[in-house]
């Protein structure tokens, strides 16, 4: 899911602090966050008896898949307020740039191209395009149904420039994504 794991990195670059990078801080915090040995084992994919060896600092290691879960599992949790206060001032005032190399097409009248191609895009959506992005992800959407908004955005901002031009292009569509990045 490409536009779910964007979302993810710029929120990750706005923490204010770095989350824990010990084994043993790591499931401290995880520990505080879910409240039992039982409910970390269950997110983590190993025994209770497992996080409490890493909680005493009996096991000072994890193995790699199971370090990578326990990090995941960290940041998805870290800082949530920081998280809803950068997102809720790119859904209100600031909007929310897209980096990306895709290849966009879109339904254009005849006698103009309409030919799909390659672009690298620096765009830097309204408000509201990332408020759409927002409630699309709490709700469960498809990575194919957020790249629509991203999409209409493009459509809007870059390729009709707020109205201004390309007035009779009715449909962009966002295939082959070499890389997106999001900030906000």
């Amino acid at each position: 899911m490409e536009i779910h794991d964007a979302i993810e990195r710029a929120d990750r670059e706005g923490f204010t602090r770095e989350p824990p990078k010990t084994l043993k801080g790591q499931i401290g915090y995880l520990l505080k966050q879910l409240g039992s040995a039982k409910a970390v084992a269950q997110e983590i994919g190993v025994t209770a008896d497992s996080v409490n060896r890493y909680r005493r600092g009996a096991r000072k290691h994890a193995r790699a898949d199971v370090a990578a879960k326990i990090d995941d599992a960290v940041r998805k949790r870290w800082q949530p307020q920081v998280r809803k206060r950068r997102q809720r001032q790119a859904a209100t005032t600031g909007g929310i740039t897209v980096e990306t190399r895709a290849r966009f097409g879109y339904t254009a009248p005849i006698g103009t191209t309409d030919d799909g191609r390659f672009r690298r895009l620096t765009v830097h959506l309204p408000p509201e395009y990332a408020r759409r992005l927002f409630e699309a992800r709490d709700a469960g959407a498809s990575d194919q149904q957020m790249r629509g908004i991203i999409a209409e955005g493009f459509k809007d901002v870059y390729f009709q420039d707020g109205g201004a031009r390309a007035m009779g292009l009715s449909d962009v569509a966002i295939n082959d994504i070499d890389y997106l990045d999001l900030d906000y």
